[in-house]
């Protein structure tokens, strides 16, 4: 992927914190949206003096106009690392993964947002961990440790590992994006979003191709699962082939249901990542 590659994200809400930077914030400062009135004894900034609002006070005193300012936010990504996501045909769901990282990094390094990452499996992997920071560089050395990482465990669910991720995140506002092929029961997954409630949850499904639409030219086909290595094969008859459809089907139902009911769209990514089509999302979501 071009490094260069950018979308543009907004949070659905104003942001806390105080730090300056691009994005709408529910703090008074230097911004440019009114927001109210107040006694210059209150804000002692004589440049912002408004002197008819003065005149019409109800008291002699003197009143200033106060200002929303806009302000950075962090943006975390926790990306699923586990067998599955080694798979797929061009490339790997992990490889799209650290495309998007890539050009997250970018995107928020133009806006000036710090980005950190968290990583798991299994269980939380602290060798991919990153504390959030602000460089132009900081998507290419993530992804580069993405695309240079491998699975510890296999044959174990990943729900756990997302678990402790979400937890280091718990009670905290930031932009956070889930990236993952959710092959996983989702029974446990009202609890992991429970930590995040005070977050801006941006779930990422990134599913190859091969898994959501059945071979064309392929009566017999050999089927592996990532997870636990175990290996069967799986004769394609026209029934199966609808099973298979409908299974795909089902499973975007699952994910609706489980994010929507708290007001969350998940971002599929099917195949290369479309930074437009992830501009488009925020767009949609802001609207």
């Amino acid at each position: 992927m071009n490094g260069t590659a950018e979308f543009h994200y907004r949070l659905p809400v104003r942001a806390g914190g105080a730090r300056p930077g691009s994005h709408p914030g529910a703090s008074f400062g230097s911004g440019q949206q009114f927001a109210m009135h107040g006694r210059l004894f209150d804000y002692p900034d004589p440049r912002r003096l408004d002197l008819r609002a003065s005149l019409r006070a109800a008291r002699s005193e003197w009143l200033v106009r106060v200002h929303l300012q806009r302000v950075a936010v962090q943006v975390v990504v926790i990306v699923d690392v586990s067998a599955s996501m080694q798979f797929g045909t061009r490339q790997t769901k992990l490889q799209v993964a650290a495309d998007f990282v890539e050009a997250l990094g970018y995107s928020a390094f133009r806006v000036g947002d710090r980005l950190g990452m968290l990583a798991f499996d299994a269980s939380e992997r602290d060798d991919l961990f990153m504390p959030a920071r602000n460089g132009r560089g900081t998507g290419n050395l993530l992804a580069a440790m993405l695309r240079g990482c491998a699975s510890h465990e296999a044959g174990r669910g990943a729900i756990e590992g997302l678990r402790r991720c979400a937890a280091r995140l718990a009670g905290r506002q930031a932009l956070v994006f889930v990236v993952s092929d959710f092959h996983w029961p989702l029974t446990q997954m009202p609890p992991v979003l429970d930590m995040l409630v005070h977050a801006c949850v941006v779930p990422m499904v990134v599913w190859d191709e091969a898994e959501i639409s059945p071979p064309r030219h392929a009566p017999l086909l050999a089927v592996n699962d990532a997870e636990s290595g175990e290996e069967r094969r799986v004769w394609l008859r026209g029934g199966m082939r609808e099973r298979w459809r409908e299974g795909v089907a089902r499973r975007r139902e699952e994910l609706a249901d489980v994010f929507g009911a708290r007001g969350i769209r998940p971002f599929y990514v099917e195949g290369a990542f479309d930074p437009e089509a992830m501009s488009r999302y925020f767009l949609e979501m802001t609207a």
